[in-house]
């Protein structure tokens, strides 16, 4: 027990390095989690809890894994409940909406993949359509640190179920900013990467063109390890894209609001003077600081609720609606419906979209080498005041969160200090979706003190043998100074052999024809500096050259000669050296 009050948060940290000694096991972390599930059963926060018999499968699966490759081997995780889980029922908050899925959603398989035991699914706000955590019809998820207070949404029961120490982690979704009002509410990072680095296939659409996956954690250094687990292109995801994530860099300026800035609700006065004391704080960093206009961020948080945008959720949602009205949380059937009665036509859409692209081209264009801080909320509420004026309150939450996935921006909403006892309040840092090295360069500036070295020019390395994680090169690789980005493939027009080397080593050879197979590659970033030195140690017939990828980008990577044909053996059936018995 006495282990267990020192993971009350269940750290991803904390309990990798009590796995490595030995000191406890995922099945006793999951004993205790069981337990804690108990405590918390009138928080509202499970649509399909968590249970010994569904959880056994994937503690089964932890025993064909070694803990040393999986970098999330035994850590239990909590899942949104419009995020599909394989054979549990997705309902997205709606029970006559709910379907079986056979497959896990991308980033759940990824999370899995790496080791990671998936405990649940959570409430939310129905069909993540919310930021208040008061919608959905398997009741109010309470706040974790104040029962009377809202928990945020529409990822409600995933913060809180961090938050109470039910999971080390949780994914949620992010639309307007699902992913980080429930952050700053229950004292959390929020973090939601830019569109389409993590794959939402398998996610229940909100706006399809703006939903994120998103992650609540503790600590932040757990944030950026799931972002590294779960980020990468996916093939059969129309969204997806292929965004990198570059070393962590300081920005040269950071933006403030213009003042004054609106605070709402009880707390209204305590939230002004949290966010004078952040920006007293801000003021110490040596970057240069610049108070700008913000009406622009607020027109174009206008589109999605004001304007025609919200024509695109009752395009996924709105044959459902019109043939269930029974099913669906009232507030949240208004909110649907006020798409069929606002009297938008096509050339009103067109219209939005031409002036959000100039909106996203002067965000894009500010944020170039910069960060935008700005509150999380302004402010929160009691449950009661949400059940009095749901549209009004709701609306609120969002003053601060809903330009950011309209204007293409990357965020982490990070825990600030609290106003009083438990009542948390957040910041939010924003930037283009180049620039994610820049958020969480200043988050870990902010969070941990420590501030990143002088950002040096980098290049990208695709390796395929020996230099992949857990082989015996690896550490030439980190002598060098390289980073692990993420694990992707080829494209299928390469051949891999096995060359009798000591110890053996795999060549890359791409095939005259165009014909052959997809390697499985891990894509590295090195210093520029550093990779002369690297590659004088690439013995023949191996050496440096563009490698080209599944998505149809090159990096530089290893290649082999081709007279090593008459030498090696053909291993491509494999697909990877990983993969080689």
């Amino acid at each position: 027990m006495q282990t267990m009050n020192l993971l009350q948060k269940l750290s991803i940290t904390e309990l990798k390095e009590k796995y490595r000694s030995l000191e406890v096991t995922p099945e006793y972390i999951i004993e205790e989690i069981l337990k804690r599930t108990e405590q918390y059963q009138d928080f509202n926060i499970w649509i399909t809890p968590p249970t010994k018999e569904a959880i056994q499968p994937y503690l089964e699966h932890l025993k064909d894994m070694d803990p040393q490759q999986a970098p999330l081997w035994g850590i239990p995780f909590a899942i949104k409940d419009n995020i599909d889980l394989q054979g549990v029922p997705t309902t997205a908050g709606c029970p006559m909406f709910a379907y079986t899925p056979s497959d896990h959603a991308t980033v759940v398989q990824r999370l899995v993949d790496a080791g990671a035991i998936p405990i649940g699914k959570t409430n939310l706000d129905q069909f993540a359509t919310g930021l208040v955590g008061t919608r959905s019809p398997y009741g109010e998820t309470k706040n974790a640190l104040n029962p009377d207070l809202i928990s945020g949404g529409s990822s409600s029961g995933s913060a809180v179920a961090v938050a109470c120490g039910l999971a080390s982690f949780a994914l949620g979704t992010d639309t307007a900013g699902s992913g980080r009002v429930p952050a700053a509410l229950n004292r959390l990072v929020g973090y939601k990467s830019s569109l389409g680095a993590w794959p939402v296939k398998g996610v229940v659409p909100a706006c399809a063109s703006l939903d994120c996956v998103s992650v609540f954690t503790h600590e932040l250094s757990d944030a950026m390890l799931i972002d590294e687990v779960v980020r990468g292109f996916e093939a059969s995801d129309p969204w997806s894209k292929q965004i990198t994530r570059h070393r962590d860099a300081l920005p040269e300026k950071i933006y403030i609001l213009e003042k004054p800035l609106t605070f709402y609700g009880p707390f209204a006065d305590q939230y002004k003077a949290a966010w004078a004391a952040t920006i007293e704080r801000i003021q110490q960093f040596n970057i240069p600081i610049e108070y700008i206009d913000g009406s622009y961020l607020s027109e174009a948080a206008a589109i999605l609720y004001d304007g025609p945008w919200v024509a695109e959720r009752w395009a996924d949602l709105g044959e459902f609606v019109t043939a269930n009205k029974e099913a669906v949380f009232p507030v949240t059937e208004t909110v649907l419906e006020s798409a069929t009665k606002s009297g938008y036509d096509a050339a009103s859409v067109f219209n939005a979209i031409h002036r959000l692209q100039a909106l996203k081209q002067r965000a894009h264009q500010q944020l170039q080498n910069a960060v935008l801080i700005m509150p999380t909320a302004g402010g929160t509420w009691t449950r009661e005041e949400v059940r009095r004026n749901p549209i009004d309150t709701n609306s609120l939450m969002g003053l601060y969160t809903n330009h950011c996935n309209l204007l293409d921006l990357c965020a982490i909403a990070l825990p600030g200090e609290d106003i009083e006892r438990n009542l948390p309040f957040g910041i939010t840092l924003f930037s283009s979706s180049i620039n994610e090295h820049l958020i969480s360069g200043l988050a870990n500036a902010l969070v941990y003190g420590k501030y990143p070295e002088k950002q040096r020019k980098t290049v990208l390395l695709a390796v395929c043998g020996l230099h992949m994680r857990g082989f015996e090169l690896e550490s030439q690789m980190l002598e060098h100074g390289a980073v692990f980005v993420r694990q992707t493939k080829s494209a299928p027009v390469y051949r891999m052999l096995k060359l009798p080397s000591s110890p053996p080593k795999p060549g890359l050879i791409r095939s005259n024809n165009k014909q052959g197979t997809a390697i499985e590659l891990e894509i590295w970033e090195m210093p520029i500096e550093k990779v002369g030195h690297f590659i004088t140690n690439i013995p023949v017939p191996l050496g440096i050259g563009k490698v080209l990828l599944e998505d149809e980008s090159e990096v530089l990577g290893f290649i082999c000669e081709a007279n090593a044909l008459e030498i090696g053996e053909d291993i491509s059936y494999t697909g990877g050296w990983r993969y080689l018995k």
